[in-house]
């Protein structure tokens, strides 16, 4: 995508409200289907790398994110205004919430964790309430309700002294991170998807950097023992998912309506789960079922019901990954 011809995040609102009546070409549900599914192996992928490959959550953070902001460098100028927000939602939507989500997999399983991340939706509901003044009537009030039950009963860990699991309570500290990221992206105009990524890149590393040489040891030498499957898992954390899956999403998002895009989302969870059992042994009992169908009936209610002042809150939310 070039400097010249990236839409805005602005104009997908106006496209939105042009097309509202539009299906969706068999072509454009393969390139949903594909980003989902790019974003479920992303979890997947994350959980192996830090707790099979015992990569450290922040140095793993730290280098996807430095590989991000080196291959958009192109694109970070003009700095959008006002910069200090610009670097604070960078931060929050790159490097902070996705530390919290690295720190919170390395004991969590990938389907847990991508059916707390959608708590991600309702939060943002809440912020954009908080923040903007925004309304929220029964219906979506209801659905906000259902997702965080469902919530809980995946996070409720019966088989410890702490009723709720920590790696997944760290999992929603990241989603709210994303949350208020995109409530405080609504006060920024005119950021290009591609510029957008160049500024998370940018605010992300150096306090990954100051934090993993911090808190952590080892780095080098867990990486150098991980060998080439580290460095695969880096550039498809860094080149696939942050680049070509979000891009092609931009591109959807300005194309069609975010309540025919909202739903689709879905296939993400559903994908984690099934992606966890086969691949990483997941456990999935009669109350992971329960709670992940109260969680995605929830978010199914809140995405198809409009939010005023946020009209791409439901889509937004979904680029979290």
């Amino acid at each position: 995508m070039g400097r010249h011809t990236s839409p805005t995040l602005s104009t997908f609102v106006v496209r939105q409200r042009l097309k509202l009546s539009q299906t969706m070409a068999f072509r454009d549900f393969l390139l949903m289907l594909f980003v989902c599914f790019v974003w479920a192996a992303h979890t997947v992928v994350s959980k192996l790398v830090v707790s099979g490959m015992e990569i450290p959550p922040l140095f793993y953070a730290a280098i996807r994110f430095g590989i991000v902001g080196l291959v958009t460098l192109p694109w970070l100028l003009p700095a959008p205004k006002p910069t200090w927000r610009m670097l604070v939602v960078g931060f929050l939507m790159g490097g902070g919430g996705f530390a919290l989500f690295f720190l919170g997999i390395r004991t969590a399983s990938p389907s847990s964790a991508s059916i707390v991340g959608q708590l991600g939706l309702p939060i943002t509901t809440l912020l954009s309430v908080a923040m903007l003044g925004e309304r929220i009537h029964w219906r979506r009030g209801l659905g906000i309700a259902i997702t965080f039950i469902g919530g809980m009963l995946v996070m409720w860990d019966p088989s410890s002294g702490f009723p709720l699991s920590a790696g997944l309570l760290l999992i929603l500290l990241g989603a709210a991170a994303g949350s208020l990221a995109a409530v405080m992206m609504k006060q920024i105009k005119g950021v290009k998807p591609m510029q957008f990524q160049a500024w998370i890149g940018l605010a992300s590393v150096l306090p990954l950097v100051f934090l993993t040489a911090g808190l952590e040891t080892g780095q080098l030498t867990r990486a150098t023992q991980a060998g080439w499957p580290f460095v695969a898992a880096l550039l498809f954390s860094a080149l696939i998912v942050s680049l070509v899956a979000h891009t092609i999403y931009y591109g959807l998002i300005g194309k069609y309506p975010a309540n025919l895009i909202a739903p689709l989302l879905i296939m993400n969870p559903l994908m984690t789960v099934g992606m966890g059992i086969v691949i990483t042994g997941d456990h999935f009992d009669a109350r992971m079922a329960l709670g992940t169908g109260l969680a995605l009936c929830g978010v199914l209610i809140i995405a198809l019901r409009r939010n005023h002042m946020m009209p791409l809150a439901s889509v937004l939310w979904g680029r979290f990954r």
